[in-house]
């Protein structure tokens, strides 16, 4: 029995490994990547049972695509089948972060033209972004009025904490303005685990929500700042990886932990590589504490995924059909909107486009990305290229 428990943990390792090193171009590109490695390939699935999964995974907080993977090897391979999927899809990311992170402390970077030209890179990927929630969660004038609010509220009260009020206040207004909108067509979904063991994984994470800032404010405990601020963010981040953005620029910038250069440069370097955007931890931690740093806060952004999927998936079937949970979450999704068009103005263009030049190149790489669909991994290398360019040009 242990040898095929390994034998399944190894079959389960390898294509989360390919899918890690190969899957570029963000959430939508990894589920069609995971489809056609674990559904048309491997037949772990079928069709309408993946379809669930990513439904389920839309409807929580944190990398909608590292959950899908996670909920993949749980149902493949047991709670250990998740864990090591997810090490496969995110390690090779994770060593790249790590490494860019001490190149760039090792020769300070922080004046190099590259590093500005990571910076306009950003800039183009968090407009796409932005722009493609917009279309898929602002459809209509009451859910875009909701995103204005929400970018105006955060633009005069930049906090993590206004933040979080931002989307519970927006929460209620959902429960109150959709409820009657959400659909009724859902598929029911079945899986293995039970609920106690999905309370239980509850409890941890709201116990940790709770705990972990009292232990922060009464340590000087550098590592435990970190893991408190990465795992909050990993609980409440709403939209995905370019959501992530705001919540922990707000968390580490003002409060001196990075510079806004750091914070960018490692943004910028985050597109160009494989697998999960929530990588950019990683490259913020070794910044912080160096690759114990990494470490921590790479679990603690990571971990509330795993205690979310435990405990959603044996009571998500029902809240799914249930109207008024739908209606929150359309209020939640229109003020992702809003807290990430707040984080483009700052620090995104405050601290990108300082030209003309830099904006015309920033327009050139969003056409490149938005219009004719280059991926991010070759717009971080065009950007990187182009600003050379530019800085030639321009002497």
């Amino acid at each position: 029995m242990q040898k095929n428990n390994l034998r399944t943990l190894w079959e389960i390792l390898l294509p989360s490994t390919k899918l890690g090193l190969t899957s570029f171009g963000g959430p939508v590109a990894h589920l069609a990547y995971f489809k056609e490695e674990y559904i048309d390939r491997r037949k772990w699935l079928d069709d309408r049972t993946y379809a669930d999964i990513i439904a389920i995974c839309q409807f929580l907080p944190g990398p909608a695509s590292s959950q899908v993977g996670i909920s993949i090897g749980m149902l493949r391979g047991g709670l250990l089948g998740g864990l090591v999927s997810w090490f496969g899809f995110t390690i090779p990311s994770v060593i790249v972060l790590i490494v860019f992170a001490l190149l760039y402390q090792t020769f300070t970077l922080d004046d190099a033209s590259f590093i500005h030209s990571l910076k306009i890179v950003a800039a183009a990927v968090v407009l796409h972004a932005l722009i493609g929630l917009g279309k898929k969660l602002t459809p209509d004038k009451t859910r875009l009025a909701i995103a204005i609010i929400a970018a105006s509220i955060m633009l005069l009260y930049p906090t993590a904490w206004m933040q979080i009020l931002i989307i519970l206040g927006a929460g209620l207004v959902g429960l109150k303005l959709f409820t009657h909108q959400a659909g009724t067509n859902v598929q029911p979904f079945h899986v293995n685990i039970s609920k106690k063991l999905g309370l239980t994984s509850l409890g941890i994470l709201i116990s940790l929500l709770i705990l972990l800032p009292i232990l922060n404010r009464f340590t000087d405990n550098p590592l435990i700042t970190i893991f408190d601020t990465f795992f909050r963010v990993g609980s409440l981040v709403f939209g995905g990886g370019h959501v992530v953005l705001p919540m922990i620029e707000r968390e580490l910038v003002p409060t001196g932990f990075l510079t806004a250069n750091e914070f960018l440069a490692g943004y910028g370097m985050a597109q160009a590589v494989p697998g999960p955007l929530f990588t950019f931890s990683s490259y913020l931690g070794t910044m912080m504490e160096g690759v114990l740093g990494a470490v921590v806060a790479t679990i603690g952004i990571f971990l509330p995924s795993f205690l979310l999927i435990i405990a959603a998936l044996p009571f998500l079937n029902e809240l799914r059909k249930r109207a008024s949970f739908q209606g929150i979450l359309m209020g939640v999704n229109a003020s992702v909107v809003g807290i990430l068009l707040a984080a483009f103005y700052d620090p995104v263009i405050k601290s990108s486009i300082l030209s003309a030049s830099d904006f015309s190149l920033a327009v050139i790489l969003f056409g490149l990305l938005n219009i004719w669909k280059v991926p991010a991994w070759l717009i971080v290398i065009l950007g990187v290229l182009g600003g050379y360019v530019l800085q030639v040009i321009t002497i």
